[in-house]
């Protein structure tokens, strides 16, 4: 890719948040320092996993987590961090901690300080690294979590900004995805990825920073990746995850080439190559084995078992199911990969009622799709549109068209806040299918509403650019014109044309895991 041309000092003022001045250097947090004790950085990441859990949070927290706020990289933790760090500290504030206050590191006024919430029964907490004020409020995102623009320095080595650029750019991608769906992403993801990947050709100044970079540039051609495929443009998404697998290939990343593949074979059943997909769960599972997170590997279990169940190769699905439940069942680790917050009880259940609907056992697959949808978080948004729209067609293939039109008006509901093409799709071929069902009173309500959504989403926008007309041509009026607001995190460079603008290819029924990009 051909890096984008990077400001120079000179442009920016000290004060402008992509050139901080001298006075706002890190400081070391030595109060935190002193928190830790004779405990080594992982030693203490592992006790921050382990209260997280104790309250239904999940973070990622690792040894580099731990240096970075001790070196004061990290002037305040996220919303997340504070409920944890509160809860092994009990009656410490933030400025206790050696944190700075937020209002004075975010810029804006700081609301009340979040105590332990319960995660209800089933559900999993907000995906760990959510930004403040990202749930529940829809606020627009405050300018401090602006993507940096540019990354890197002019002539220089990348260094600690940079790579924590990446990672950050990483995360947001995959909570915008959580809540938006792909569509409105995926043409705003190209200067990241050229930059991240400028980057690794400037070099690093040390190897622990060359490291994070080929991680971080890996995951983020992985999340772009997924919001190609997300959005119908497959061949884009198997060229970004070829180009993760060989960034994986290049550092002998054992975790970042497992998650390649992962993606890849779900990538592969959607394009109609099952046995394709098996292959590259089977790739996933050599790869993963060298990592120890049983939830991983249930997860690429379940990705053969996809494979299997569109080859109509039932015992061999079964028995995929059979050990991704296993593996499961021995619940979370402290080696499961941070992409994989939103692999949970939902997300088994949903993934199973895949399996038994493409082998044709409708009723299981409406059992195991009620489930995904009962035990779905809020957080993910788009994953309920999802499994709402394969339980109605579940439900339509099961011989009850009044209970699938029900569950595809809760779907139509949702995609006023999601922008999917695979999701629209669907929920297009269940009315179709559905029409024949007009004269019962439930149906057609629901094909009222939906024609009356898609009327009014069909319009294109005065004033629109060439590049960013209407796409129904390609495939079918979206169900909303807007993008999310948070998407203007990620903006092109003036005049350049987004990637990924090939034809898309037809999107077919399938389960999306959030965040996790596939």
């Amino acid at each position: 890719m051909t890096p984008l041309p990077a400001s120079s000092p000179s442009q920016s003022s000290p004060s402008s948040p992509s050139q901080p001045s001298p006075s706002s250097a890190p400081r070391p947090n030595a109060a935190f320092r002193r928190l830790r004790g004779q405990l080594s950085p992982s030693e203490f990441a592992a006790a921050v996993r382990r209260a997280a859990r104790e309250i239904g949070e999940q973070v990622s927290c690792d040894a580099r987590y731990i240096g970075r706020v001790e070196s004061g990289a990290i002037r305040c933790p996220n919303y997340a961090y504070e409920r944890v760090f509160r809860h092994m500290f009990p009656g410490r504030t933030l400025t206790d901690l050696g944190f700075s206050p937020r209002e004075a590191v975010r810029g804006r006024r700081a609301g009340p300080a979040p105590g332990p919430r319960p995660a209800p029964a089933g559900e999993r907490a907000a995906a760990p690294g959510t930004p403040p004020g990202w749930l529940p409020s829809g606020d627009p995102p405050h300018p401090d979590f602006v993507f940096r623009e540019p990354f890197g320095v002019p002539g220089g080595r990348a260094g600690e900004p940079e790579a924590a650029a990446v990672e950050e750019a990483v995360l947001r991608i995959r909570l915008l995805d959580d809540r938006h769906g792909a569509d409105s992403i995926y043409p705003h993801t190209a200067r990241p990825l050229n930059a991240a990947y400028a980057l690794l050709d400037a070099g690093a100044h040390r190897r622990s920073i060359a490291d994070r970079l080929y991680a971080g540039a890996g995951e983020l051609a992985i999340s772009v990746g997924w919001l190609a495929h997300d959005s119908g443009r497959l061949a884009d998404a198997r060229a970004h995850y070829a180009e993760a697998l060989a960034t994986a290939r290049v550092t002998g990343d054992p975790a970042l080439e497992a998650h390649a593949f992962c993606n890849a074979a779900f990538l592969a059943r959607d394009a109609g190559r099952p046995r394709e997909a098996v292959r590259a769960a089977q790739a996933a599972r050599r790869a993963a084995d060298r990592l120890a997170s049983p939830r991983l590997l249930s997860l690429i279990a379940l990705r053969e078992a996809g494979g299997w169940a569109w080859l109509t190769d039932r015992a061999n699905c079964e028995r995929a199911l059979l050990r991704a439940q296993a593996l499961f069942c021995r619940g979370p680790s402290d080696a499961d990969p941070e992409w994989m917050s939103f692999y949970g009880e939902a997300e088994l259940e949903g993934l199973e009622a895949q399996c038994w609907s493409a082998l044709g056992e409708w009723g299981r697959a409406v059992e195991h799709a009620r489930r995904a949808v009962a035990l779905q978080s809020p957080h993910f948004t788009r994953n309920i549109a999802l499994f709402t729209t394969e339980l109605a067609g579940d439900l339509l293939a099961d011989g009850a068209p009044d209970a699938a039109a029900v569950a595809a008006s809760r779907a139509l509901e949702l995609m006023d806040q999601v922008r999917s093409s695979r999701i629209r799709a669907m929920l297009d071929e269940t009315a179709r299918v559905l029409r024949p069902h007009g004269r019962n009173a439930t149906v057609a309500d629901f094909l009222a509403r939906y024609e009356t959504v898609r009327r009014g989403a069909g319009r294109c926008g005065a004033g629109r650019s060439e590049a960013g007309r209407c796409e129904a041509a390609r495939h079918g009026p979206p169900l909303s014109e807007t993008a999310p607001p948070e998407a203007a995190w990620f903006r092109a460079p003036s005049g350049a044309a987004p990637s990924g603008t090939g034809p898309p290819g037809a999107a077919p029924f399938g389960g999306a895991p959030p965040g996790a990009d596939g």
